[in-house]
Parts: structure tokens; sequence; C-alpha cells
């Protein structure tokens, strides 16, 4: 609504700017003598700026910031070079001609120099990058893994992290890529990174934007690849649960933000000689072995436990093994732990 208002506010001043302008000696006698068609192109001159405004409604300030002082340093670089070129330019018809050319020249060579560096790097004075104030720490860099998983969206709601999230757009086309795929399957895992993105991007407190990554840039690297080295560029940290990328990032000295460690953080602690209850639901790799699963999806291997396919057991755990691709908990039978005591992680257990 204000910048109706304001348009409304500009035309009016353009259509007063010209009836005065009808009053002075500025137009040509030929004009004056038909005010109406003359009224009528002026006003439609002015009014193209606010076409231009309505058309392109979404403006990027680092592209004005850059062609605003491109114009202003190729403009006093002329003038200098102008002045600097009077002693030794002696004809005035070639000093004139030089200059004009210089005045055209160099403001575009400025506007094109600031607008293909702008990404590469970034001046303090005379040009100033005006960026939006990012919250919290280094951004987060997303891969495809991490949309597809869908517990970032879950994660970000705790309200846990407060930094930025980036999408690359090379990221964005893989998961689109995912999404269009003949496999049901990987089209179902795409559609879903999809859905988790649309979650990302209308929950108010999540700070998040797909970081447009020129196509120049691949090289012909791979998608691990290009994150790492965009990571290294940003100062930012992957968010991944793909092992590989991972263990690659890590090794190239970038901070990686596994979710599988993230989620293994968060569940219960378990010692050996904790009390467990489980269902057993299949057979283990080994002989006698029996598995299960807590609520949270962590496995459970019991020893002894075979027979009981189906049955709800109390299993003393022994040891707990937990990496990257998860957590997975070794026990045996609570009737033949040796009478093991210990702290129990299930009240009705603890009656017993």
């Amino acid at each position: 609504m204000l910048l109706i208002i304001i348009r409304a506010i500009y035309a009016v001043v353009c259509a007063g700017a010209i009836v005065s302008l009808f009053q002075t000696e500025v137009f040509p006698p030929l004009l004056t003598r038909h005010p109406y068609i003359t009224f009528t192109l002026l006003m439609l001159i002015t009014q193209a700026v606010t076409l231009i405004d309505v058309l392109f409604p979404r403006k990027r300030l680092e592209l004005i910031s850059a062609i605003y002082f491109g114009l202003l340093i190729g403009t006093l670089l002329s003038y200098l070079l102008g002045v600097a070129l009077q002693p030794v330019l002696t004809d005035s018809s070639i000093r004139q001609t030089t200059i004009s050319l210089i005045v055209i020249a160099l403001p575009y060579i400025c506007i094109s120099l600031l607008l293909q560096t702008k990404d590469d790097f970034r001046f303090v004075i005379p040009y100033v990058e005006f960026a939006k104030e990012i919250k919290g720490g280094r951004p987060l860099i997303l891969d495809s893994s991490a949309l597809i998983d869908g517990r970032i969206a879950d994660f970000m709601e705790t309200n846990v992290l407060d930094t930025e999230l980036l999408v690359p757009s090379f990221i964005l086309q893989e998961v689109q890529e995912i999404a269009d795929s003949s496999d049901k399957i990987r089209r179902t895992r795409g559609r879903r990174g999809l859905d988790v993105l649309t979650k990302l991007q209308q929950n108010p407190k999540v700070d998040i934007r797909v970081y447009d990554v020129k196509d120049g840039d691949a090289d012909g690297n791979s998608v691990d690849q290009r994150i790492v080295a965009l990571a290294k560029r940003l100062t930012g940290r992957v968010v991944t649960n793909d092992f590989n990328l991972n263990k690659v990032a890590s090794v190239q000295g970038v901070d990686v933000v596994n979710l599988n460690d993230v989620a293994n953080s968060l569940k219960p602690r378990y010692l050996p000689g904790e009390m467990l209850r489980i269902k057993v639901i299949r057979e283990g790799e080994s002989i006698g072995q029996g598995v299960g699963y807590l609520d949270d999806g962590t496995m459970v291997v019991c020893e002894q436990a075979s027979s009981m396919v189906g049955r709800d057991i109390d299993v003393a755990v022994t040891s707990v093994l937990q990496n990257s691709a998860g957590r997975m908990i070794f026990g045996r039978l609570a009737s033949s732990a040796g009478g093991v005591h210990g702290r129990t992680s299930d009240p009705s257990i603890a009656t017993r």
C-alpha cells in the first residue's frame, strides 16, 4: 500500500513539473503548439520508471549497489583522467573526443567489473556490501541427504540452532532430479526433500535461503566436492547424514554436522548392567541371537533369545557400540545374566 501511495505521489509530481516547464522557455515552439500531445508523451516517459519498478519487483541490493558505485567510480576516474590528459592533448577537438570516449567507457568498465567480482571480494571504501544481518554463527550448508532425511526440519523446531541455513542451487537441482526419477522409491524420497525445504521456508523461526551457485563453479567436480568447496569459501559447516561426504569434508578441514551423530547424542545412555525390555523381532546373524528395537529405533542384540521371536523379554545390557551409522546395544537374557543388578530404564522391571 505504501508503494502505491509513493507511485501516485510521483505521478502527481511529474505532472506538476511538466506543467511548470510549459510556463518557461525550455520547450521548442514546435512542442508548445501541441501541449496535450507533449504532456502525454512526457508523462509516458516519466512513468516508464514506475513500469520498470512494477515489472521487476524483486531487486537484489548488491546488484543495485554495484551499479551505483561502479557509475560513481567510473565518473570520478573519467574526470581525473580528463584533467591529466589536458596538458598532453593540445588539439581541442582530439581532447574533447578522447574525454567523451573515456566518460562513456570507464563507467561501463567499472560497473561490469563490480558485477562480475561482487562474490569474490568486497570493498570497504568506496564499495560497500549491503548484506542482511545473519543470525548466529557460521552458516549451515544443507546436503541433499539432510533434506531427504527430514529430521533437520524437526530439529530446527526445537530452537536449539539460531544459524542461517543455505541450500546450494546445485543441491536443489539434485533433489528435483530425484523427485522426477522414474523409480518410485527415489521419486518419493525426492518429493519428501522438497516438502522438507518448503516446511523450513514457511517456518518464521528459520532463516533459510537458496544460495545461487554459478554453473562455472562445477569444473567437472562431483556434488560432494562442490559442497565442500562452497563450505570452505563461505566458512560454513556441512549438514548431512552421508557417511562418505562426512569423511571427505573432515579430511579437507570442513566442519560437519552429522544428523546421525546428533540423533545418537540425544538418545538415552545405557550402561552395562542396566535392564531393558524389548520385543524380539527376528533371529540375529550369530547362533542363538535375537534382535529387537527400542522405541527410538536402536537395535538391541540379545544372546540366547533366538527361540523367543515375537515375545517380550528383559535384557541385561552388556555393551554398547556407537558410531555415525547408529547405535547397537548388546545384552543377554536377564534370567541368564547371573543375577545382574543395576539401574533399569523400565519402571515395571524395577518393581519385580
